[in-house]
């Protein structure tokens, strides 16, 4: 009789053992939620709305953060020095899909082959090397663009356009920043073309800026055009703020800069490159082939005019301008 109550007890407690491995089993044969990495140059404070959008864009193709797929987040809080070690942390993470912008890409695309790669870029990724061709990327790599870095000769433009009598216009731009140069050579075409001088001034963190607006205020140019640069980005009201203090009619890519009080931005929307960076980073992870993807090109540029910062400056901006723009602040 001990005998059997024994068994029976072992019994009991070896089924119970069982039913306790039950659920942990069902859940180790349960497919793993999947890993993006998400890469940016700029700081995460700054970029609010764009990783909002992201997150919009992967909801719109069936995935919602935290419940079917896991995002990690990286920022080199705009020391592009940091990237290719960031970007090459995640890439060793296994992650499904790895999202970055401009910095991220250059930095890991020679290296990695396999993993599918989403970029965020204000250049054109056919020049850059990014993709084979819009339409066709080929590869592990496919994207949205702001075009952005092409919009420097027309950032120029525009700021002639409201400051005609300028003979001088600064550019800002940051010298780490992979698209210097390119922008720098559209600017200095433009330049020619209007017969304005052009005056360079650098800047890669905080603290630059204060010494660049006193090489302004000695230059005393007519304009300032902003270059693209994520940097700048996350740094819209300050620079808004900076210009305002200078007396510089000042115009960059970004509409916050002119939200923010600068005189005027033009360009496509950021937020909705991220969103499209969403989009097909939730295709992907359903199957579907970077080298299938057309890189998605912005379908237009907003031209915002903040006529209160006009008033400020003692600037009247001419009819035929303020007729072409898309938005107006009073």
């Amino acid at each position: 009789m001990q005998f059997a109550q024994l068994k029976r007890r072992e019994f009991i407690t070896l089924l119970g053992g069982t039913v306790a491995a039950w659920p942990l089993a069902a859940r180790a044969q349960q497919p793993a939620m999947p890993v993006v990495g998400f890469l940016n140059s700029a700081s995460p404070g700054n970029y609010v709305p764009m990783v909002a959008a992201f997150r919009q864009g992967l909801k719109e193709a069936g995935y919602v953060e935290g419940q079917n797929v896991a995002v990690e987040y990286r920022w080199a809080e705009g020391q592009y020095d940091r990237v290719p070690v960031i970007a090459l942390e995640l890439v060793d993470r296994r992650v499904a899909v790895l999202v970055a912008n401009t910095p991220g890409v250059l930095a890991v695309k020679a290296a990695i082959t396999t993993t599918p790669i989403v970029f965020t870029t204000a250049s054109d990724p056919v020049q850059i090397g990014l993709v084979a061709s819009m339409s066709r990327p080929a590869g592990n790599v496919t994207g949205a663009t702001t075009m952005g870095v092409e919009l420097a000769s027309k950032l120029l433009e525009l700021a002639h356009e409201v400051v005609p009598t300028a003979s001088v216009i600064a550019a800002l731009i940051n010298p780490a920043n992979s698209s210097a140069e390119p922008q720098l050579r559209n600017l200095q075409a433009a330049a020619r073309t209007l017969g304005v001088q052009l005056r360079v001034v650098h800047a890669s963190s905080d603290r630059d800026f204060g010494m660049v607006f006193a090489n302004l205020a000695e230059l005393r140019p007519g304009a300032l055009v902003i270059a693209n640069d994520g940097f700048f980005i996350g740094r819209n009201e300050q620079l808004a703020t900076l210009a305002a203090r200078h007396a510089l009619p000042a115009i960059f890519q970004d509409h916050a800069f002119a939200a923010a009080g600068g005189l005027m931005s033009y360009g496509g929307s950021l937020p909705e490159t991220y969103r499209q960076a969403g989009i097909y980073t939730g295709r992907i992870l359903k199957g579907e082939k970077p080298a299938d993807l057309p890189v998605v090109q912005p379908t237009k540029f907003e031209l915002i005019i903040n006529l209160k910062a006009a008033r400020a400056l003692g600037l009247e901006v001419p009819p035929t301008l303020l007729a072409r723009a898309d938005e107006v602040i009073e």
